[in-house]
């Protein structure tokens, strides 16, 4: 049986608010800004710093023919990333758990908000580290290891051009360049950092975490509940044994104070699982997909030292900054890989899309109907309604509205203490 189709026509409160769209609409506009920016740092005049013509490491050959030009790494790390998340999320989502009676604008409406979710995670890990880095290499201007090739100086003015030197090694500026063409002499001063490691970096990287997230690649966890009162227990060899043997003890046993029924009925119960059967790992061939994206960044960040276009710490400290961008665009909108089962986080709510304020601690919103939740039992806490896009509600749970700025005291009723029990006793 397929899916059931709602009627489109949304309307009340199951519209989504122009401001929290607009909000969106935000993000890729600073997203697109940024990308503009690094752009333009990337054709404006570095700082040249000052080199030596004796120095070997900027002796190598120039070369034309580069492994991976620029515009095959933006199919590489840009084209390539943003079509898999298309095809992950129009294939593998909902999943499984969603159930066949969904209506289909309610699972289509998941797609889109997971495609959205992925592709501005991954532009923005892209811009931030195309931005980082095309501002940092005009700020250190550093030669490149062919910038002697690059610049033909001119030896026949060695002494005009000379800045400094000790035991015939002369320091010279980047005036002593002949070369005519601009953009091949100023690229000469772009070595740090390596862009092309960097947008690997926050691109693939980024890929990798997605498809980890989506295909449940993980190192296997136990659950918070395995660290409570029968741990000792479900680390067993044989949990089901131990509590099949305790319970003939207990027969056996004809007085059994309450403490110690307390802690057989806990400990023993049984659906207590094996701490070993909670958690698995996941099929190998499955990892394939997840390090191809990681290899491939690898490789990339590579070809740059091989090309001789940059050194080899200008490619780890490039590779870093796309790392730490991947890694930080992916949990700005994603949750955690080993807990959120593939999900990406929910939208903002309407009332704090722009601005959330001291105090709040979230974006999201809490249950108006049911008022501030510091308040509440845990059992009313627990039925809070959570909101999703697809029914237009932006309510949740997970939020810190109950935080307070100055906790609320407990008041202690006085216990008397007999140091001495009463002899009626």
């Amino acid at each position: 049986m397929g899916y059931q189709r709602r009627p489109s026509n949304l309307t009340g409160h199951q519209r989504l608010p122009i401001k929290l769209i607009l909000s969106y609409v935000f993000d890729w506009v600073i997203v697109f800004g940024a990308t503009i920016v690094g752009t333009v740092f990337a054709h404006m005049t570095p700082n040249k710093r000052p080199f030596s013509l004796a120095n070997p490491e900027i002796a190598f050959p120039f070369q034309n023919n580069e492994k991976v030009p620029t515009k095959m790494l933006g199919i590489y790390v840009v084209a390539i990333p943003a079509f898999v998340i298309y095809i992950i999320c129009i294939v593998l989502v909902p999943g499984p758990t969603a159930p066949k009676s969904t209506p289909r604008d309610t699972i289509w409406s998941r797609r889109l908000w997971e495609w959205h979710a992925g592709w501005l995670g991954l532009f923005f890990s892209l811009s931030t580290a195309f931005l980082i880095t095309s501002g940092m290499k005009n700020l250190f201007g550093k030669p490149r290891p062919d910038l002697l090739s690059r610049c033909i100086p001119d030896m026949s003015n060695l002494e005009k051009f000379k800045l400094g030197g000790l035991l015939g090694t002369d320091v010279v500026s980047a005036d002593i360049c002949t070369q005519k063409n601009l953009y091949i002499l100023n690229d000469g001063f772009r070595s740090y950092p390596s862009g092309h490691a960097s947008f690997s970096a926050g691109g693939l990287i980024y890929l990798s975490l997605f498809i980890a997230s989506k295909l449940a690649i993980t190192i296997p966890y136990l659950s918070p509940s395995t660290f409570a009162g029968n741990h000792d227990i479900r680390h067993r060899a044989f949990p089901t044994r131990t509590r099949n043997e305790s319970s003939r003890k207990e027969k056996n046993c004809s007085r059994c104070n309450d403490q110690n029924l307390l802690y057989n009925s806990f400990n023993y119960d049984e659906v207590t699982v094996e701490a070993r059967n909670e958690a698995a790992a996941p099929p190998v061939y499955l990892l394939i997909f997840a390090i191809v994206p990681f290899f491939a960044s690898i490789y990339i960040s590579s070809t740059r030292y091989s090309d001789f276009r940059h050194h080899g710490f200008d490619i780890l400290f490039g590779y870093m900054i796309g790392l730490i961008s991947a890694i930080f665009s992916f949990r700005l909108y994603h949750l955690p890989i080993n807990q959120g089962a593939g999900w990406a986080w929910g939208p903002r709510s309407s009332e704090r899309c722009f601005w959330a304020g001291v105090g709040v601690g979230t974006y999201a919103k809490c249950s108006k109907n049911l008022g501030n939740i510091a308040d509440l039992t845990e059992s009313q806490s627990a039925t809070i309604k959570n909101g999703d896009i697809e029914a237009g509600v932006n309510e949740r749970t997970m939020n810190n509205d109950h935080l307070e700025l100055l906790p609320m005291q407990v008041n202690f009723d006085p216990v008397e203490i007999e140091f001495l029990p009463s002899k009626s006793r």
